[in-house]
């Protein structure tokens, strides 16, 4: 799994499970040489997207242990894993259109899932219609997703 190898490796160069994010582009983007720093940003959003990491303050978090993802020697992931757009990052996308600042909207989604215990597609989703932004389209994916997962 290419996108959690590429998250892995800079937690597991420092030895930590969160760092700030700029670390993290940093790591990624001129350590590395992977990807361009708007490359590494993107990446962590897929990464936030696909529950891969978390966001909270100036920092961001795995979600899973670093240390227990192999990396390949020589891997390099391929660009096509910042082509990945979730359920989670396409609403993202509307409440931030909306005019709604992105860290803020992900800190009160993962509040909202969090107080809910549901899934951060569902939080999302809850979360935009409260805003009055369509999320019929979000809903019904984010539904056949747990259909897949059962």
């Amino acid at each position: 799994m290419s996108l959690r190898s590429a998250v892995a490796a800079p937690f597991q160069q420092k030895g930590r499970e969160s760092m700030p994010e700029s670390e993290f582009v940093v790591a990624l983007s001129l350590d590395r040489d992977w990807f361009s720093p708007d490359q590494a940003e993107r990446l962590v959003d897929v990464a936030t997207g696909q529950g891969l990491l978390e966001r909270a303050d100036d920092e961001i978090r795995t979600t899973f242990d670093p240390s227990e993802v192999e990396i390949p020697e020589g891997f390099v992931p391929d660009e096509s894993i910042l082509q990945e757009q979730s359920t989670f990052e396409r609403l993202l996308d509307k409440v931030v259109a909306d005019g709604t600042d992105k860290q803020t909207a992900v800190a009160e989604i993962n509040e909202l899932q969090s107080h809910l215990g549901v899934t951060i597609e569902a939080a999302a989703v809850v979360y935009a219609r409260r805003r009055g932004i369509d999320a019929s389209g979000e809903a019904a994916d984010a539904r056949e997703e747990l259909k897949g997962e059962g």
